[in-house]
């Protein structure tokens, strides 16, 4: 158990050489790439719901095919002001699809806050629970309890439809390393080793643009909150606004963003691009003192 003292304890960060997850303990010595995989279709009918796990699948196999580490497979948009998606509707688009990749010698990641879905999950094999409201939804955390899963919690002020309308006030670092220190004695109380635990600073997640510039700026610092660090600037909304380039032309900004986070201390960035993340990661590691 940690001590209560935040201020003082949050400098003592063990070395990790690992991320333990259900099928593989996953090396921490060089960054990884999580690819994003959204099954997202805009209607519920069986064959469109069919038609997106094709397509989702294919999407899945060609981010291994260019590098990803780690696929994230998350069912429900959890963008600004978007709509919360049910239970089983989450989980008649996810289902499919892990059916199908949890065949592949491949990490597999479900983005999800619901506690039954984590649970279906996990039985089928899943490696990693990726949960936006970092287990503090009902029965999330005696879901995971349950299982040896690896856990990514992630910072959120407020929820997915009304943050960024309040978004947070104060010093951003200090009250996310705060947040994280909270949520790791909840996981410590519960007996999860922290081998299995990562932390996401939740870039966008009820945060203004200069706070999340101001999160990477200090990105170092977090580190000190006891567990590796995740970090998904890919495409999001700050990046737009210091470069005025809309969502499908972010691609140079997200990638710079990436290798920034990793320069910074970040052990897993989570992106779309894949490919363009990798090769800059490539040039980044060569460019490293021996």
């Amino acid at each position: 158990m940690i001590n209560s003292d935040c201020n003082t304890n949050l400098g003592l960060r063990p070395h990790f050489d690992f991320w333990q997850t259900t099928r593989f303990d996953l090396p921490l010595q060089r960054p990884m790439v999580m690819g994003i995989v959204n099954v997202t279709p805009d209607s519920f009918s069986v064959k469109l719901a069919q038609k997106q796990a094709s397509t989702s699948i294919e999407e899945a196999r060609l981010l291994l095919q260019e590098g990803a580490d780690i696929l994230d497979i998350g069912a429900e948009s959890t963008r600004p002001g978007a709509t919360p998606l049910s239970e089983e509707a989450e989980w008649s688009r996810l289902e499919p699809v892990l059916k199908e990749v949890l065949n592949w010698t491949v990490p597999i990641s479900v983005d999800t806050y619901h506690a039954n879905t984590m649970r279906r999950a996990l039985d089928m094999g899943v490696d990693i629970i990726n949960d936006i409201w970092a287990l503090r939804q009902t029965g999330a955390l005696s879901a995971v309890t349950a299982y040896k899963c690896g856990i990514c919690l992630m910072h959120m002020h407020g929820e997915p439809q009304t943050m960024q309308v309040s978004p947070l006030h104060g010093d951003a670092p200090q009250l996310v390393r705060e947040f994280f220190f909270a949520q790791l004695q909840r996981t410590d109380a519960e007996g999860i080793e922290r081998q299995r635990i990562v932390l996401d600073p939740g870039i966008g997640f009820g945060k203004t643009v200069a706070q999340n510039f101001q999160l990477l700026a200090q990105q170092g610092d977090l580190r000190a909150s006891l567990a590796p660090l995740v970090v998904g600037w890919s495409r999001k909304s700050s990046l737009g606004a210091v470069t005025g380039l809309e969502v499908q032309d972010r691609l140079v900004p997200s990638v710079t963003a990436a290798v920034l986070a990793v320069e910074r201390g970040a052990s897993i960035v989570r992106v779309h691009d894949v490919k363009a993340t990798v090769s800059a990661l490539a040039v980044w590691s060569a460019a490293r003192p021996l």
